[in-house]
Parts: C-alpha cells; structure tokens; sequence
C-alpha cells in the first residue's frame, strides 16, 4: 500500500514519548537475539543480519508495495516475477499485501494466496528472486472495512464494529466510490478468519515463499481490531487492550504452525483509513511485551503518520520491551538509518518509494550514486510503465 494524498492536517495530537527524542540508546541487555543485532559488527545498512535461517547480506529490506499488476483472479504474472527479480539485492523483499481469503478485495488487481492458480502464479515470483539470489517472505492480509462491494461481487465488507471509513475514497470499476458501513463480525465467524490466515500462510510456503508477513497496519482487519478508535465491540475481541488484541495474536499463532519466519507489521500512529487509538504509546508498549512469545521473526514498525495528525515515539518503547529484531519504516535516509542501527535502535530499515523506483537501491546507496525519482501516476496503472522499466546503475565496462 503506498499513500501520497495526505488528508489535510487540521489537528494533530501529540503523544508523549516513553524514551529520548533522536537516537536512542541500544537497549542490547537481556536477549540473546538482541545482542547478536547490537553487536559492534552491527553498524550500518550493510552489515549483514541472519533473520532465522536466512542470511541477509544486508539490512536494506524492501518495504510492502501494492502495485495492482496482478492479472485476472487476482493471479500474479510474469511481470510481477520481473519486477520482484529486479530487486533481488534486497536485504529481504516483502511482497506486497496479498488477499488471504477470497472475497475481501480492497485494491483493483491486488494479488491472493487462495487459490492454486494464485500460488502457481507467485511460484513464477519466488524462483525468479531465488534465481536472482534474494530472499522474499509475503505479507499476508485482510482488507477488513477498507473493502467495497464493487469489488467483492456486492458483499459487504466486514469489520470489528460497523464505522466506516471516512474522509477518502476507494478506487472501484464504477470510479472513486465512498467507503460503506461495514458489517460487525459475529464472535462465531472469527475462528474462520484465524483459518484463513493459517491456510494463506500454508498456501505461501507452497508458493516458495521464505516466509510470511502478518499486515497487522494501516487499518485493515487486524489492526482495526486492535485500536480502540474502530473496535468498539464488547466480548472477547473488544473493550480492553488484551481482548482487541485477541485476534492478531490467534493469528499469529495459526500462522507459526505454517512458517518458521513470520513477521508482523504494525502502525500505531498511522492515521491512513481514518485510524486513531486513544494510547498508541501504551498499545506499542504493551504489545511490545506481548510479542515476546509469540515466536516472531521480526517486528516490521510503521513509526509515523502518512498525514502527520498523530505525533509520538512508538520506536523507544517497542525497542525496550519487544527482544526480538525491529524494522523500521517510514522516512529514513541513509544517513538516519546508519545512526539507528549504529545506536542499536533498530535493526533493520523497509524503504519504500526509492526501492520502488530503483531496482538496485542497497548499490546506489551503498556508493552514495543518485536516485531515480518515482512516478506516482505510474503507482497502480496496469503494465510496465513505471514498474520494471526504471534503470539500475550501468555497470562499467572492464
């Protein structure tokens, strides 16, 4: 998912951070996977990383990026395989959120994992950036209330309470359409949701994938479960911290029995699909030390808000309490990223736009060589405009 159109900032609230502004100090005690990615070797974007039994030539991931280039049924193509193969030099590359159960379609061509001629179709992918020597989990993902009936052959979408999405719109076969009230999930339909996630991991894994990303962000089922601004149910899933959080740690617990790496993003402070939590430093704080058993991977952070409405530091509290590896999103450069992992502060950074638009980031900033600038209107158009045609490097000739 990329978004440039920024609501307009009217308001912000400010949230008060549990650590120092800037940089903060390594927080190395008391983990052994903690100390491993805090060790002296561990100073900058090119320091290699081993991500369970992946070795990470470097800590230059690429970042979730819906494209909309899947073919019909939602089947990835042989484009998608060039684009994704393209960009091989990734430290890891996260493929783009994908359609875990059939029916919850919230983008036009957005790509699933449920069906064979889905899993056949990201096979092509998974060899061609195994070929190229890179290593690809998929973000796996349920499109909850930001879904439309248009897309979904009329049926409603599904959410923890019925509160639509306000302040945008979705992109529809019939044009920009509003956001429709969504239909509160019984407490009996959740176990199947928890299914559906268990077999699009199981689906993933015979894809050949490397593991799988749990999309935890930006408003989508399992974080509009987990903030209290869009659950405002009651019974086990709704009211306190613990049962909001019910559903995504059920989720991850089916998704371990599949794939030995699994990685979850969250965005506590991301106000995109007019999210809002009353206390995301105390969410980010709590669930940091949640997480601790849940057998992650890794932790993928979203640290800011795409309309800049919420302000805080979630990444010094998750740092402190959650032992395992941190990524980091949103914002960094070179010079940023190389000072956080050098301070321990994270391990890891998903760039976004700039892998986007250059196959070969870990080269151009590792010699410091210019950027190519993205094209947003080439975002989410169908073709290879503005998906595999962007250059990499010219290699000099010996």
């Amino acid at each position: 998912m990329l978004s440039y159109s920024l609501r307009p900032k009217t308001a912000r609230t400010v949230f008060p951070d549990t650590g120092p502004s800037g940089v903060p100090s390594p927080f190395c005690e008391g983990s052994p996977t903690r100390l491993t990615a805090c060790s002296p070797m561990a100073s900058d974007l090119f320091t290699p990383l081993r991500l369970g039994p992946l070795e990470l030539p470097n800590r230059v991931w690429m970042a979730p990026l819906t494209r909309s280039r899947a073919e019909a049924d939602h089947v990835p193509g042989a484009l998608m395989a060039t684009y994704y193969a393209q960009r091989a030099s990734a430290g890891l590359i996260i493929a783009e959120a994908t359609m875990a159960i059939e029916g919850h379609s919230a983008f036009i061509r957005e790509p699933g994992i449920h069906s064979a001629a889905q899993i056949a179709g990201w096979r092509l992918t998974t060899e061609a950036v195994h070929a190229a020597g890179g290593r690809i989990v998929l973000q796996i993902w349920h499109g909850g209330r930001a879904c439309h009936p248009l897309l979904n052959g009329g049926l409603q979408p599904v959410a923890p309470s019925p509160i639509a999405i306000t302040g945008d719109e979705i992109h529809t076969p019939e044009g920009k359409q509003p956001y429709v009230v969504p239909r509160e999930l019984a407490d009996g339909e959740i176990p199947a949701i928890v299914e559906g996630f268990r077999q699009a991991a199981c689906n993933a894994m015979a894809a050949g994938f490397d593991g799988v990303e749990v999309h935890g962000a930006n408003g989508y089922l399992l974080d509009a479960f987990l903030r209290d601004g869009s659950n405002r149910r009651s019974g086990p899933y709704g009211g306190p911290l613990e049962n909001r959080a019910r559903l995504l740690l059920e989720v991850i617990a089916a998704v371990r029995l599949e794939s030995e790496v699994v990685g979850l993003r969250i965005s506590p402070l991301n106000g995109y699909n007019a999210m809002v939590d009353s206390d995301p430093i105390g969410l980010s704080t709590w669930l940091a030390e949640r997480l601790n058993a849940a057998g992650l991977a890794y932790l993928h952070v979203m640290r800011a808000d795409f309309a800049g409405l919420q302000h805080g530091d979630v990444l010094t509290p998750i740092r402190r309490h959650f032992g395992g590896l941190l990524v980091a999103n949103m914002g960094y450069d070179v010079e940023e990223a190389n000072a956080a992992i050098g301070a321990g502060a994270i391990d890891a950074v998903a760039f976004v736009t700039a892998f986007l638009a250059n196959p070969d980031l870990p080269e151009r900033l590792r010699l410091g060589a210019p950027l190519n600038g993205p094209d947003p209107a080439t975002f989410y158009t169908p073709g290879p405009v503005g998906y595999t045609d962007y250059p990499a490097l010219a290699v000099p000739v010996a």
